[in-house]
């Protein structure tokens, strides 16, 4: 595998990424939990992915780690409040190597000021900030809530480096579907949309599970990524 393809897999890691959750109350749904998912690119099996939501003090934590041995890892931090199910964004990174190779990417998000000050590399950007802006990471944490509420929005604000954009999630019904754990769930199946044809993003959500994501997919062109559910505690 090349260190261009490596790069561009790493980034599909992280719009693959669906945070998970239990719910609990109606004014507390969040609660910390630990997932692990096994990886694939294409047809081949390369390694494990992890998500882990902790809480300290007023401040949620949501942590979405990959490895593929040898060859790199990935890590994004996302630092947020949540009020009356709604999430308020603080400070996104991620961080990426690849052989010898390493990018960092950093967001925080300003409500105040009504601006993100974002970084990488040698650039610095200020987008401006929107009610409700999410990043790559909470962005799925809040699908995941307002599906347990009844329904999606009609699209999200997303910040990434770069702008911050409105994105469209979709119901596409359901499906059942077997986890790498050998247990078949009922799920529903959302459809993240995106501004090419060749490019698509799908999530099974588990209600069973608290909408937890048991299976993703994510097709690029001619390259594919995947997915599905091993463990949770």
């Amino acid at each position: 595998m090349t260190l261009n393809k490596f790069a561009i897999k790493t980034c599909a890691v992280t719009a693959l990424s669906l945070a998970s959750m239990t719910a609990m109350t109606v004014t507390h749904a969040l609660a910390p939990f630990e997932a692990t998912y096994q990886f694939s690119y294409g047809n081949k099996k390369m390694g494990d992915a992890t998500r882990k939501l902790s809480k300290v003090g007023n401040q949620w934590q949501y942590q979405f780690s990959s490895k593929i041995p040898v060859i790199g890892s990935a890590t994004e931090t996302s630092k947020f409040g949540f009020q009356n199910g709604s999430i308020v964004s603080s400070q996104y990174t991620r961080n990426t190597k690849i052989l010898v190779h390493s990018d960092t990417v950093k967001m925080s998000f300003n409500p105040s000021q009504k601006n993100i000050k974002t970084s990488r590399k040698d650039t610095n950007r200020t987008l401006t900030w929107k009610s409700g802006v999410l990043d790559d990471l909470n962005a799925e944490l809040q699908v995941r809530e307002d599906l347990k509420k009844g329904g999606l929005k009609s699209s999200y604000w997303i910040a990434d480096y770069k702008e911050v954009e409105a994105r469209q999630f979709v119901k596409e019904g359901t499906e059942k579907v077997k986890a790498a754990d050998g247990k078949t769930y009922d799920t529903v199946k959302v459809r993240l949309k995106h501004d090419r044809a060749t490019k698509n993003t799908i999530f099974w959500l588990a209600p069973s599970l608290d909408y937890l994501p048991i299976k993703v997919t994510h097709q690029d062109d001619d390259q594919s990524y995947g997915l599905l559910l091993k463990t949770k505690k």
